[in-house]
């Protein structure tokens, strides 16, 4: 039995439902563990009446730790104080012998079976960015990916868990200061600062717009796709990581900072974001009071335009990576 945990609000409710079920179509034998902040999404996915899935409300989650750090948190620093929290609260209170933790926005194309097996009798697995080379300077983020985090249940894990936790309640922001950012600096020295830390060596897990370019990879799974597609190596990839992603207001969308090549739009993004589709419209007819694809209202401010010339400057030239979702339809 694979265990996993994720969390997510109802602005990544679709993205949630879109990882839960290419989980289900690749993994025979899991069980997922959804931490959800907020009562739409609580009320929502209790209704689909998810196989192989335990949902969690936040009122069952949170304790004093971090309810006293909630308010001087934003939304998105609070879900990343949390990540540490979740997969504690699934060792200590169900009889698992590991979980993975998973964002909310990857997808798989392969069973993770290949990538857990990995660790062989160590205790962890990290994943590292594996930034392209025209983005190595933005290992400010951290060597290493908070996206796809292996767990056993044991005293090394605990120990790693409980330091990693307690650091997060202590200082968790989208800042970069002393070394810090997020939740995700502090993994950077973790095979150094512990044991039993197994680096994934796989690079079929952690595909993303960071480090896509510099890849020939190949994917199988037929019922997304259609069929088969391949470049010049036998490059499986496991899973991709849709981070960066928006929906914005007037009907566009923004694919993130990175230089996102057609190709790539075409193999990964078109299909994607036609399942998200499909998926909100599921939503939608149980409950339609709400966007499950989280739309952000983006307004022409001098802050927007500076965020523009850095990814101009971060090497991205296709009209700042924003779209008209009219050019991904059939």
């Amino acid at each position: 039995m694979y265990n996993f945990c994720t969390l997510f609000d109802s602005n990544y409710l679709s993205r949630g439902l879109a990882m839960y079920q290419s989980l289900s179509r690749h993994c025979k034998d899991f069980h997922l563990y959804v931490f959800t902040f907020d009562n739409k999404t609580f009320e929502v996915l209790r209704k689909f009446n998810l196989l192989n899935t335990t949902i969690i409300s936040l009122d069952q989650f949170e304790d004093k730790e971090l309810l006293k750090v909630k308010k001087e948190r934003s939304r998105v620093e609070y879900l990343w104080t949390c990540s540490s929290s979740i997969i504690l609260y699934v060792l200590k209170n169900y009889k698992v012998n590991s979980c993975t933790y998973l964002d909310a926005d990857i997808y798989f194309f392969e069973s993770p079976k290949v990538l857990i097996d990995e660790a062989k009798e160590n205790s962890v697995i990290i994943t590292k960015h594996r930034f392209s080379p025209r983005y190595e300077r933005n290992d400010r983020f951290g060597i290493y990916c908070v996206q796809f985090v292996f767990f056993r249940n044991n005293k090394q894990s605990i120990k790693v868990l409980k330091w990693w936790r307690n650091a997060c309640i202590d200082w968790c922001y989208i800042k970069k200061k002393s070394g810090k950012f997020g939740d995700q600096k502090y993994l950077d020295d973790w095979p150094e600062r512990f044991k039993g830390i197994h680096v994934l060596q796989h690079l079929g897990g952690g595909l993303a717009s960071w480090n896509v370019q510099q890849y020939d990879f190949y994917i199988r799974d037929t019922q997304l796709f259609g069929r088969e597609k391949k470049t010049k190596k036998e490059f499986k990839v496991i899973f991709y990581h849709f981070h960066g992603l928006k929906f914005l207001n007037d009907n566009k969308l923004d694919l993130g900072e990175f230089e996102i090549s057609k190709d790539v739009i075409n193999i990964f993004y078109k299909p994607y974001l036609g399942y998200l589709e499909k998926i909100k419209s599921n939503i939608l007819s149980i409950d339609s009071s709400f966007d499950p694809n989280g739309t952000v209202r983006i307004k022409k401010s001098l802050k927007t335009i500076l965020k523009f010339i850095k990814r101009r400057i971060n090497g991205v030239k296709s009209n700042y990576n924003i779209y008209n979702m009219s050019s991904f339809g059939e």
